[in-house]
């Protein structure tokens, strides 16, 4: 090539280069992949956590952007974990378009949100939509009004999207009428492997260990993320550096028979073997579990239960933790346990150390379910001792519980209903749990309550599920499922 030819071309290759960069708002990754922006700050800044936030504002060479201001919240609620991202925000009065430049494959996106005045603005006025590429996020979606149904002072909410080759992640914030504006707070992009088709999930439809292959490009949104029987895990603590949060699960246990919590044995050792790797779930919700108790006819007579509020009209993948921690459980058939997700066997004669391969060896074990109707619904996953086996323990254990939304191919959507109400409590359950809770503890009392509820609970669960299994309207190749996961 002649060199008067080279020049041009080198001229060409570097606006296109530049071009490219301020199409995509110059929101560069960083060396690990991830990218946060504090979206209206004025300069970088670092969260609780110690990771640091970029500003959103646009570089020179960019595309100014009119569609959106930046904003200083009103008030600072003592309950927010972080300054940062929480107390500036992005507010939108017409559409605006996010653009990332991200390596192929999946990411975590995260969208933060603190519903507060923001100058004029008020919180109840915000109602928008968002979408990420044409996958619809969220839709009609208001902040506030959600926030206050689960009692909280802000919002994180987190979607797993597979990015395809050679695209950028273009997230769009877009407010729902004239009357109304969108605002963000905080946006997260954390890349991660794909932990949600590998292995293939077990559809929980009665007895039927259906294995059901979910496509690569489904896009998740996390429902509920809980260590089980123990404390809450902030997004610094989590493994993988996915910055995940772990919330308790006290809050989620139906009835007053919630079995007892505990640690692993100081002589027991985490051990990660091959099949889970440790950014699967960090060291701490291995170490922590709940049982149902050592009062094995008590157990005999109830259900060691989680109730969680979900969006009805879509499939879910529920993952559950699995870790034997303390002894004398080390042999095989020592614990033996029955599955049930919505009333619906998902697993018979559970054995943890079996499937593992032995003491604090971590297992985890993947079933879908579907949820037909409209509005909200509730999950229900309840553990009982499984008899069949005669094991020597007549027990059950969990230690950590993962529920993932899976979007509906129909619409390409994973929006639901706007106001998640707030979880339903038993009359009379106290706000504040001591480290351990018996069932036995209680007294004579206690124990007649929890038989009576938990009689009373078996029988509506064997009810439903005979039901359930007569009608087979949530089965594989029905019109209902074929409509919420075609592909």
């Amino acid at each position: 090539m002649a060199k008067s030819a080279v020049l041009p071309c080198l001229l060409l290759l570097i606006s296109s280069i530049m071009s490219r960069a301020a199409a995509n708002n110059g929101h560069r990754p960083s060396n690990s992949g991830q990218i946060r922006l504090d979206c209206g700050a004025s300069a970088s800044a670092t969260d609780s956590d110690g990771r640091a936030w970029d500003s959103d504002a646009v570089p020179r060479s960019a595309t100014p952007m009119a569609a959106g201001v930046a904003a200083a919240a009103s008030y600072q609620d003592p309950s927010l974990p972080s300054f940062v991202p929480y107390m500036t925000a992005r507010v939108f009065t017409s559409s605006y378009t996010y653009s990332f430049l991200v390596s192929s494959g999946r990411v975590f996106l995260r969208l933060y949100f603190y519903p507060s005045d923001y100058g004029d603005r008020a919180a109840a006025d915000s109602l928008m939509g968002v979408t990420a590429g044409r996958l619809t996020l969220l839709h009609d979606f208001n902040v506030s009004q959600t926030a206050l149904g689960l009692n909280h002072a802000s919002l994180v909410l987190e979607f797993s999207v597979n990015v395809s080759s050679g695209r950028s992640l273009d997230v769009t914030f877009r407010p729902s009428s004239a009357s109304t504006y969108a605002f963000v707070n905080g946006i997260e992009i954390v890349p991660m492997p794909d932990i949600f088709t590998v292995p293939v999930p077990t559809l929980a439809n009665g007895e039927r260990p259906d294995r059901m292959p979910l496509p690569a490009d489904t896009a998740f949104q996390t429902m509920y993320r809980l260590n089980v029987g123990g404390e809450a895990i902030s997004p610094g603590d989590d493994s993988g550096r996915f910055y995940r949060r772990w919330d308790t699960d006290t809050q989620y246990m139906w009835g007053v028979a919630e079995g007892v919590h505990y640690r692993k044995d100081p002589n027991v050792t985490i051990k990660y073997p091959p099949s889970v790797p440790p950014y699967i779930a960090p060291v701490a919700v291995y170490a922590t579990a709940r049982s149902m108790g050592p009062a094995a006819q008590v157990n005999l007579n109830y259900n060691l239960t989680w109730i969680l509020t979900v969006d009805a009209g879509f499939y879910y993948l529920l993952r559950l933790h699995f870790c034997e921690i303390q002894f004398p459980i080390t042999k095989e058939n020592q614990r033996s346990f029955d599955i049930y997700i919505n009333n619906q066997t998902a697993r018979q004669s559970m054995d943890v150390i079996l499937l593992s391969g032995g003491s604090g060896v971590p297992v985890y074990t993947d079933y879908l379910i579907i949820t037909t109707g409209s509005g909200q619904t509730d999950l229900w996953i309840a553990l009982h001792p499984d008899v069949t086996t005669k094991p020597q323990y007549l027990d059950a254990i969990l230690n950590g519980l993962e529920v993932f939304k899976l979007q509906r191919y129909d619409s390409n959507s994973l929006a639901g209903a706007n106001l998640l109400i707030p979880q339903k409590q038993a009359p009379g359950k106290p706000n504040t749990k001591s480290a351990v809770v018996s069932v036995a503890a209680g007294g004579l009392l206690a124990v007649l309550i929890s038989c009576l509820c938990g009689a009373y609970a078996i029988y509506t669960c064997r009810r439903r599920r005979k039901a359930a299994l007569e009608q087979s309207h949530g089965l594989p190749g029905t019109a209902e499922s074929s409509a919420l996961f075609n592909n």
